[in-house]
C-alpha cells in the first residue's frame, strides 16, 4: 500500500521540478551563447562557461561557500587546479569558481546534453586507455600552453564523500611539459543539510558513486533545503619542487585530504601549504595512463 502524500512531501517535489526546470530554462540558451564564445578571441568563454556553472549551482539550492584564494598563472605560466570528488554535483560547484577546463573521463562525452555542455566548455576527455593516452596528455599539455588552465580530478573516479580516495599519479605527468604550470590543491566538502552540519548519514544525498543514476540523483537533491559546499583553495605550489611526480601527487593528496576532513568535522578551515611528502606510499593506483 502506498503511502499518502504528505503536504511536506508535496512542496519538497514542486521545489525539485522548479529548480531543475529553471536549470534546463538556463541551460538552453546558454549553449547558444558559448558555441559563439568559444569563436571569439580572448577570455570570453572562459568568462561566461564560469558564469554558466555558477547559476547553475545556484538554481539547484546550493550556496558554494569559498575559503581562501584563487591562484592566478604568474609569468605566463598556467595554473592545474587539482581537486577531491565525490559527486557530478563536483562540476558546477567548482566550474562556478575556478577559471579551467575540466579534464573529465570519456564517458561524460556521451551524455545527453551535459556531454554537449562538456565540449562547448573545451573539456578534455580521458579514455585512460593506452593506446590513446600519449595523445589525450599531449592535448592538455598544449591547452596548458597556450594559457588554459586545467581542473583536474586525479582519484580518477567520485568517491562517497567520506574520504578521499588516493591521487593516480600518473595525472600528474601533464605537469612536465614546457608550460611549466603550477598548481593549486583545492578540497571540496558538502557540509550543510537543512542548513545543518552535514554527516556521514547525509553524504548520499550529495556522493554520487558508483551504479547511481545521475537524473535520480539530481532528483532527490534538488528536494532539498539548505544546501550548503565549502570549496577550499589551498596555497600554490611549483612542481618542479618534488622529485618525481609521485612525490608530488602524494603531497597534494595529503593536503586535499587533510583540509576535506577538517571540514567534514565541521572545524574552522584554512588554506594549508603543500608539505614535502612523507615517505609512505598512499597514492600510483593507475599509473599506467598518460605514463
Amino acid at each position: 500500500m502506498t503511502a499518502p502524500m504528505t503536504h511536506t512531501s508535496v512542496t519538497s517535489r514542486l521545489r525539485a521540478m522548479r529548480r531543475l526546470g529553471l536549470i534546463f530554462a538556463w541551460t538552453l540558451p546558454s549553449i547558444l551563447i558559448q558555441t559563439v564564445c568559444v569563436v571569439l578571441p580572448g577570455r570570453p568563454k572562459v568568462a561566461f562557461a564560469r558564469l554558466y556553472w555558477a547559476a547553475f549551482a545556484r538554481l539547484l539550492g546550493l550556496k558554494v561557500r569559498v575559503i581562501g584564494q584563487l591562484a592566478s598563472g604568474t609569468a605566463g605560466r598556467p595554473v592545474i587546479f587539482v581537486s577531491n570528488h565525490s559527486s557530478w554535483v563536483d562540476i558546477p560547484v567548482v566550474g562556478g569558481v575556478l577559471d579551467g577546463c575540466f579534464v573529465a573521463k570519456g564517458d561524460v562525452a556521451g551524455w545527453p546534453v551535459i556531454g554537449t555542455i562538456a565540449r562547448l566548455g573545451r573539456s578534455v576527455f580521458v579514455s585512460r586507455q593506452r593506446g590513446s593516452t600519449v595523445r589525450e596528455r599531449d592535448t592538455m599539455r598544449a591547452l596548458l600552453a597556450g594559457g588554459d588552465n586545467l581542473i583536474l580530478f586525479p582519484e580518477g573516479t567520485s568517491s562517497d564523500g567520506s574520504r578521499v580516495l588516493p591521487f593516480r599519479s600518473s595525472f600528474f605527468s601533464i605537469a612536465e611539459g614546457d608550460a611549466r604550470p603550477i598548481i593549486q590543491p583545492v578540497s571540496v566538502v558538502y557540509d550543510r543539510l537543512g542548513g545543518l552540519p552535514a554527516g556521514r548519514a547525509n553524504r548520499p544525498v550529495f556522493a554520487w558513486y558508483g551504479d547511481m543514476d545521475i537524473a535520480s540523483h539530481s532528483w532527490r537533491l534538488a528536494q532539498h533545503r539548505g544546501l550548503r559546499v565549502t570549496v577550499l583553495l589551498h596555497a600554490p605550489l611549483d612542481p618542479a619542487r618534488f622529485a618525481d611526480r609521485k612525490a608530488l601527487s602524494q603531497a597534494v593528496w595529503r593536503t586535499v585530504a587533510d583540509g576535506a576532513a577538517t571540514l567534514r568535522q565541521n572545524r574552522p578551515a584554512r588554506p594549508l601549504e603543500v608539505e614535502d611528502a612523507p615517505g609512505d606510499d598512499l597514492v600510483g593506483a593507475g599509473d599506467a595512463a598518460f605514463a
